[in-house]
């Protein structure tokens, strides 16, 4: 079954189609990660036995019936089954409803074996919490495999399924992806729901979605969560058509602006992260692209971390609280991972006309940033990750001036577009000496979407993704 469990979810799917037992596909994953997990720590909870009783209760007209998936531990809930959020605090608690994001891919055939590691309320950008231990990267396991969704993408990366959910507050999808050689969308603020439970994540912040090895998958899944739900605070932009339709259609000549320094002056520049963007600027010139040094002024403002960590902060704060009503009893800061209780802390002392001021800040940054595309740039080509591969402990528990540092850093060029709401994918174009994958990002104009997967899959026809 190797070269079945290589196939991505499309083609799995297909195969199940022209007659594999789905069952045989589903055993084959359960094997693999039964083989290679114990090295990896990707996956955290598993439901094999259940899995298997699923699998032939799939409608047969299921699009991807059959197809193994795992569910990040962070968001995703599943109705009456173990949720941790990372968290020795949430031990005990138990869901009472499905997630909307997981009602679809059960109801697309998808078969769910399990839970995968995510870093304590999904915080930080490497998965290591206290609580289950590091996730490692399957291209070298001394390295992060990146965060919140590191699991996820690790086990993505490793073929133990051809398919994960993710989110992404800060970078949470376009990180992990980079790190450990996937795609990874991340879509516009309000294209899937996040009820029943929840509204919005980190004001808007986050956004649920996928991590996958093809441009194909990443939009045919992205389709089948995409739309609003009566309730939701907002709604994206309708697109024309589904997403899956886009690949293969033609972007066109697009202007495309880049940026392989941050403009911000207080993010070291990498030499790995520079070769990454300048090899997709050429890339993207050899397909008739027009590429040019450009980017939004407003991304270079000094003040963005500070309003952006605090309204995560403030988030975060909330989200204790929550837990504490959810197990019946308060929890004490001592019970949290340092960055997280330090992190609340600070929150508990700021006022709630401080949040609302903050918010206020990102809603001009937003109008500035989103300016530049309404000025003639159809994308922005930046790094997925501000700095190179990075080991595990890299991110210090014991020094917090240090790890929200080396952190701000990492995220330096994916946060600003949780703020705006607009979309950006991470394409695996490029490897380190050593070969670890260091991805590039792409950013559209709210709602676009389509253009980000026109693009995408003709770059992955050009320069097919690990080759």
């Amino acid at each position: 079954m190797d070269d079945i469990l290589r196939l991505d979810a499309i083609g799995q799917a297909e195969a199940v189609r022209e007659g594999l037992d789905p069952r045989e596909l589903v055993e084959a994953a359960i094997a693999r990660i039964e083989e290679r997990n114990p090295a990896l720590n990707a996956v955290i909870y598993e439901r094999f036995e259940r899995a298997l009783e699923e699998v032939d209760q799939i409608p047969k007209d299921a699009p991807f019936r059959g197809v193994p998936i795992l569910l990040k531990d962070l968001g995703w809930q599943q109705a009456g089954e173990p949720y941790s959020a990372g968290s020795r605090t949430m031990d005990g608690v138990r869901i009472d409803a499905d997630a909307h994001g997981v009602v679809k891919v059960r109801q697309a055939g998808f078969v769910m074996l399990g839970r995968t590691n995510t870093p304590e309320f999904g915080s930080t950008i490497t998965t290591e919490p206290r609580a289950f231990g590091p996730t490692r990267n399957p291209y070298d396991l001394g390295f992060s495999a990146g965060g919140s969704s590191g699991g996820s993408a690790a086990a993505v990366a490793a073929g133990m399924v051809a398919i994960g959910t993710a989110s992404d507050g800060g970078g949470s999808i376009r990180i992990p992806a980079s790190l450990c050689g996937l795609v990874g969308l991340k879509p516009t603020r309000g294209r899937s729901s996040f009820g029943p439970t929840l509204g919005e994540g980190w004001n808007g912040f986050s956004c649920n979605g996928f991590v996958t090895r093809t441009v194909r998958d990443t939009a045919a899944a992205l389709d089948l969560i995409s739309g609003y739900q009566p309730g939701d605070p907002y709604d994206a932009p309708a697109l024309g058509r589904p997403l899956a339709e886009e690949v293969g259609a033609d972007p066109g000549r697009l202007r495309i602006g880049f940026a392989d320094v941050h403009p911000r002056g207080d993010v070291p520049a990498v030499p790995e992260v520079a070769e990454a963007v300048a090899r997709a600027a050429r890339i993207l010139e050899g397909l008739g692209h027009d590429v040019e040094p450009g980017y939004p002024a407003a991304l270079g403002d000094p003040d963005f971390p500070t309003h952006f960590g605090a309204i995560v902060a403030d988030n975060l704060a909330a989200e204790i609280e929550n837990v504490g009503r959810l197990r019946g009893k308060p929890v004490d800061l001592e019970e949290l991972e340092p960055r997280n209780a330090a992190m609340v802390s600070v929150a508990r002392g700021r006022s709630a006309a401080d949040h609302i001021l903050a918010t206020q800040w990102i809603d001009r940054f937003r109008r500035r940033m989103t300016s530049w595309w309404a000025g003639g740039f159809d994308l922005l080509l930046v790094p997925s990750v501000g700095v190179a591969p990075f080991p595990l402990g890299w991110i210090p528990e014991d020094d917090l001036s240090i790890g929200f540092g080396r952190t701000a850093h990492v995220v330096s060029f994916t946060s600003p577009f949780n703020a705006t709401g607009q979309p950006s994918i991470s394409l695996p174009l490029h490897r380190t000496a050593t070969g670890l994958p260091v991805g590039v990002q792409l950013v559209a104009d709210i709602g676009r979407e389509d253009l980000l997967i026109r693009i995408a899959a003709q770059v992955e026809e050009a320069h097919p993704f690990g080759s």
